[in-house]
């Protein structure tokens, strides 16, 4: 195909594909699959050969949270049946943390629902920082708490915090369809308010909401131009009690799709297979592997991934090896003061891949070309049975799943 062919040379150049040749992939047929993740597979591996980084989750304060995003398990006046607690504390937080980083994570993502964290919420968090790098030397940490107020990405980056998460989740036009308790504005101040603070700024998209092929692109080009250093996919999960419960709009050939879209238009960045993919790619989780470079190991916020020994031998299996400590994960073009990468999901203003328990509002997806709409993709029968709520780990007396 002439389109992969030149969207291959432009993401070589780090060249913005057209909007147009971003619609083409989401619209190529299944018989075409193969051969797009094959041209996105050459751009991946061009920036970042055959590494894939592992990244472990850890809920610091899992529910309770006021704001109402649809697609959230932690929502205000959510009845999933979620672990509910408050603030770990320092050396749980920490303990959580060190099973991740034996099970081979080099980033640990620090989660806390809520719309964002006071300045006592910063001052704690701060704390935790310090306890799991003073456990584990060279880790990196990325924080996710929400909206932030002016100073504190500043004191986050004092304490040792890396890198923020903040998703831009939909796109603007939609975004008051999922969630109307803060703006896209405020997401997008947020991320910024990170970069300022020369924190590695990670801002991705959930999938699978009910958004269009144009919704897609268009939250894409605006994290693009956001330039963070990772962008977490998420993919919608159904969780029962949710407001998206009954949004079953994904295949694994579409997650594929989505997938090598994003790495076309964002070629050199860390691009992260978060929530979901265990739903809603199954058994084709290896070939994601050729697109994204980055996965979190274990369970997410509030649902359970699969076991981290089979994500390891996935990894293994398909030919990839796991990102060392010692390795920096971005281009050197990209790397700078702060360290490379990114946390990634969404959860009531934060990180973490609640896609793995959450989701949006807004059209359903389809798979138009060129702006062209179509009827919506085959959806085989909802996978109800792959989605379990988080009983294990933290804010749990039971061992996580690393």
């Amino acid at each position: 195909m002439d389109l992969l062919n030149t969207l291959v040379d432009k993401g070589l150049r780090r060249e913005l594909p057209t909007r147009e040749e971003a619609l083409a992939v989401l619209a190529a047929s299944d018989d075409e699959l193969l051969d797009v993740v094959a041209a996105a597979g050459k751009v991946r591996r061009h920036w970042f050969g055959r590494r894939v980084k592992l990244n472990y989750l850890v809920n610091l304060k899992s529910g309770l949270c006021p704001e109402d995003c649809s697609y959230c398990s932690q929502r205000l006046g959510s009845s999933t049946g979620i672990l509910k607690y408050t603030w770990l504390k320092p050396e749980q937080a920490s303990e959580a943390a060190a099973a991740g980083l034996a099970g081979g994570a080099k980033r640990v993502c620090l989660v806390a629902s809520g719309r964002g964290p006071t300045d006592r919420d910063v001052d704690r968090v701060a704390g935790t920082i310090k306890a799991i790098k003073e456990q584990n030397e060279g880790v990196e940490v990325c924080a996710c708490l929400g909206l932030l107020s002016d100073g504190q990405a500043e004191r986050l980056r004092e304490a040792g915090a890396d890198a923020y998460n903040h998703n831009l989740n939909t796109s603007e036009s939609t975004y008051g369809d999922i969630t109307t308790t803060h703006t896209y504005a405020d997401r997008v101040d947020t991320v910024n308010k990170a970069h300022a603070a020369g924190l590695s700024a990670c801002s991705g998209l959930i999938a699978g909401m009910g958004e269009s092929d144009e919704d897609l692109v268009d939250v894409v080009y605006s994290l693009r131009e956001l330039d963070p250093d990772s962008v977490p996919v998420n993919f919608l999960i159904p969780v029962e009690g949710t407001p998206l419960a009954k949004e079953w709009n994904l295949t694994p050939q579409r997650c594929l799709r989505i997938l090598a879209m994003v790495r076309f238009v964002c070629p050199d960045v860390e691009v992260r297979i978060a929530g979901g993919r265990e739903v809603h790619l199954r058994t084709m989780q290896p070939l994601a592997l050729h697109l994204a470079n980055s996965i979190f190991l274990g369970d997410y916020l509030t649902t359970e991934g699969q076991a981290g020994k089979a994500d390891l031998e996935m990894i293994a299996d398909a030919g990839f090896e796991v990102e060392g400590a010692g390795e920096v994960t971005l281009p050197q073009h990209r790397v700078h003061a702060a360290a490379g990468g990114g946390c990634g999901s969404h959860e009531g203003g934060g990180c973490g891949p609640e896609a793995a328990g959450s989701a949006g509002c807004g059209p359903h997806a389809g798979g138009g070309v060129c702006g062209t709409a179509a009827s919506a993709p085959a959806v085989s029968e909802p996978r109800t049975d792959l989605v379990a709520v988080r009983r294990r780990g933290a804010g749990t007396d039971l061992a996580p799943n690393a």
